[in-house]
């Protein structure tokens, strides 16, 4: 199911720019798959196994994020997104998590909803923070997102012409372009999905 951005966002800047990279998907990280061309997705532990069981295996996962992320943003600073979801009346979230407390720094940036009139539920609130990229500054997140007890996170420089989107099991990953995305693979082709649809 598609979604779209509410009007009048908190960093209305921001989303100008996202728009001019973007136009055809809201800040949010399931969105982003939109160009075949510039994307990859990695596989957080072997075998694909999907869910971290001992910390040898979190250690394996965060490992495998962090490689990934610091080829793509050493030396930069990144924005990082979380978001939380608002329910509405008569819905409830069985298990409400805030994303948004393992992203120092942010603020409120935009809110999405998706395009479903007759059984909306929720609105996505998106904030967002900037910090200098290293290695584990984002691990908390990182670990929750493989515990799948948040979604939506993307890490993207500050231009938003590389995004990171880690989900449980993995991450989606934009480069600038085809040659990007290809010497990324390259790099790291024992973490890639083994069918070739990148599954």
């Amino acid at each position: 199911m598609t979604a779209h951005e509410l009007p009048d966002p908190a960093l209305p800047e921001l989303s100008a720019l996202w728009r001019s990279h973007w136009p055809d998907c809201p800040p949010i990280g399931h969105e982003l798959r939109s160009d075949p061309d510039c994307w990859v997705r990695f596989h957080s532990l072997p075998n694909s196994k999907r869910y971290a069981e001992t910390e040898a295996e979190y250690s394996t996962l965060l490992h495998r994020y962090n490689t990934v992320l610091t080829d793509m943003f050493a030396g930069q600073e990144v924005y990082v997104t979380t978001v939380t979801y608002v329910m509405d009346e008569g819905f409830t979230d069985p298990a409400p998590f805030d994303a948004h407390a393992l992203n120092p720094g942010s603020r409120p940036w935009t809110r999405v909803r998706e395009n479903d009139d007759l059984d909306p539920g929720c609105t996505m609130h998106v904030h967002v923070g900037r910090q200098q990229w290293e290695p584990g500054i984002v691990d908390p997140l990182l670990r929750a997102v493989a515990d799948d007890l948040c979604n939506g996170v993307i890490i993207m420089d500050t231009d938003l012409r590389r995004a990171y989107h880690p989900y449980d099991g993995g991450a989606d990953v934009i480069m600038a372009n085809a040659d990007e995305r290809d010497r990324l693979k390259a790099a790291h082709a024992d973490w890639l999905p083994r069918n070739q649809h990148g599954r």
